[in-house]
């Protein structure tokens, strides 16, 4: 289990000890160069300290982690989410059935540690629809819905559960999340790898978290500039480097539809994601070569849209 924290001890005091009271869980503290107390944490609680020199992005601090640890399994987790009980006793088993290579959760809406609910579901896997939006499942139900197993498109990077044969299969030389995408939506274009290599990700709603969400449909609008426009930019970059010749001859109609709105809305709404455009083209090098590798190893033609467990 690799436990990010990003200047997040405070929330770490309340995430850890759930992460290590789960059974057989094996905690790695995956300190991103924190400036507060991080590593005393780690140390009160006995768990792995593993402290990188210099702060990396998200993805970068998450490969790193990954480079440097084992186990045929893998729990990535945010200082922001808190396991319940029996999380990882739900969860792991389900990486036994055939083609299983990721596991999403229930996680549940909190402002901060437990108990302070915000009384609705944050998120019960991720999406992707025919425009090729991904998205929160279930983001804002009730907390009882979606207490039925199924198949989803992928798992929210606050809580995933991975094969490491699925991350290493998925991995760009030693890169696993894409280090030019840096934080948002690399869980989806995970997801999006891992169905094109053919794993197959399920939904358990016996894993439960809690999540603090920083960024979402319903906290979008308070996020910073700079996040709302990788955000934009880093859906380009999925869909160049995951997108197939058949996916859109089926659904070019419903892409560019939603290409021509999405440029309307930052022409009128927000023209600081026009910035988005720039930085994706400046990225795009790196996107079609990633693509070019992935290639050669794709399985699966058609794209995941439409998978998600259901209420």
């Amino acid at each position: 289990m690799l436990l990010l924290s990003v200047d997040e001890g405070a929330l770490l005091r309340h995430s850890l000890p759930a992460a290590i009271a789960q059974h057989g869980a094996d905690v790695v503290v995956v300190d991103n160069a924190s400036r507060d107390d991080t590593a005393a944490v780690a140390a009160d609680h006995g768990v792995r300290h593993l402290g990188l020199a210099v702060r990396r992005s998200y993805a970068g601090a998450i490969n790193a982690a990954l480079a440097q640890t084992g186990g045929d399994a893998v729990l990535l987790l945010n200082a922001d989410c808190f396991l319940a009980p029996g999380f990882l006793a739900a969860a792991r088993p389900r990486l036994a059935e055939s083609g299983v290579g990721s596991v999403a959760v229930k996680l549940l809406r909190v402002a901060g540690p437990p108990p302070p609910a915000l009384g609705e579901v944050d998120a019960c896997g991720m999406s992707l629809d025919r425009r090729r939006k991904n998205g929160l499942v279930g983001h804002g139900a009730a907390p009882a819905t979606y207490a039925r197993a199924g198949e989803a498109f992928g798992a929210d990077g606050a809580a995933a559960l991975y094969r490491r044969e699925t991350l290493e299969q998925c991995a760009y030389a030693e890169e696993v999340l894409d280090e030019d995408m840096a934080m948002w939506a690399t869980d989806a274009d995970l997801a999006w790898r891992a169905r094109t290599l053919g794993w197959r990700c399920v939904f358990e709603p016996e894993a439960i978290g809690h999540h603090i969400r920083s960024y979402s449909p319903s906290t979008r609008a308070a996020m910073p500039e700079a996040a709302r426009r990788q955000q934009f930019r880093n859906r380009l970059l999925m869909i160049a480097k995951n997108e197939t010749w058949a996916g859109v001859r089926r659904d070019g109609a419903w892409i560019a539809a939603y290409e021509v709105l999405a440029l309307g809305h930052a022409l009128l709404r927000e023209r600081e994601l026009l910035g988005g455009y720039v930085e994706a083209a400046r990225l795009l090098g790196g996107a079609l070569a990633r693509r070019r590798e992935l290639a050669a190893r794709r399985r699966v033609a058609r794209p995941p849209f439409g998978l998600e467990p259901r209420p």
